[in-house]
């Protein structure tokens, strides 16, 4: 057997972290076919190594909370839309990751018990022990947080080795790099350094969470076929966020 063959993968457990606006692809809303059938066809492979992988998904794609509330709506209300968004996308993962022969739950932090299970974090853990893949949708299940928060919140709560967050761009710049095409993409941050300099890796909540349980996590770019998998057996791909 090869090198390649024989390695083994980097994480013994990881929370991947999309946005809804992946799953739109080259599309300007909903769902693209392609892309989620990309994206569970490399979930699933990334199981089959043995490696318990949960996954967070926004609903940016369908409804986005915070800006329903700048168009008048009730705050509350306007989350809580975007909550059940974040189901929708859940749901369409579970069946494009079963449609590649693999297992997932979608657990949710709102009590849809007719389409999802509840979140439970022992019956999550025990799912992900069990080699299913995990979806937790409807965020924290409270207004007023990000799915980024979220994701912090359920990769400490599962213990998670490594928190992975797919965008559109390849790590964490000092500025945006589609405006400004020489800003410096960062190889690693400190997770101080990120909040003090206010970069956008994700909210400050987000980020305080994952420092103060010591989860690292890596930015990549989800847009590029085959990086979840390269990440997963170790390869420094985008822009490493850790403590001191």
């Amino acid at each position: 057997m090869t090198p390649a063959e024989t390695a083994r993968p980097a994480y013994r457990r990881v929370l991947l972290k999309l946005s809804g606006e992946v799953l739109m692809g080259s599309g300007e809303f909903g769902i693209e076919p392609a892309m989620i059938g990309r994206l569970a066809a490399e979930a699933a492979e990334v199981s089959r190594m043995g490696v318990q992988l949960a996954m967070v998904i926004g609903g940016g794609n369908l409804f986005r909370g915070a800006g329903l509330a700048e168009a008048g709506m009730d705050r509350v209300t306007g989350d809580q839309v975007g909550m059940l968004a974040t189901v929708m996308n859940a749901l369409a993962m579970q069946d494009a990751i079963e449609r590649q022969g693999a297992y997932c739950r979608v657990m949710s932090a709102l009590k849809i018990n007719q389409i999802c299970e509840d979140y439970i974090l022992r019956r999550a853990v025990r799912h992900l022990e069990k080699g299913r893949l995990v979806v937790f949708a409807a965020g924290t299940g409270n207004p007023f947080f990000t799915t980024d928060t979220a994701a912090s919140l359920r990769a400490s709560e599962i213990n998670a080795d490594l928190m992975l967050k797919g965008t559109k761009v390849d790590g964490v710049y000092d500025s945006d790099p589609v405006r400004n095409p020489d800003a410096k993409r960062y190889e690693r941050l400190t997770y101080d350094e990120a909040l003090t300099n206010k970069l956008g890796v994700m909210d400050a909540t987000a980020l305080v969470l994952c420092r103060d349980n010591n989860i690292p996590l890596r930015v990549f770019d989800v847009y590029q076929a085959g990086h979840l998998k390269r990440i997963i057996m170790g390869e420094p791909i985008g822009t490493l966020v850790e403590r001191d």
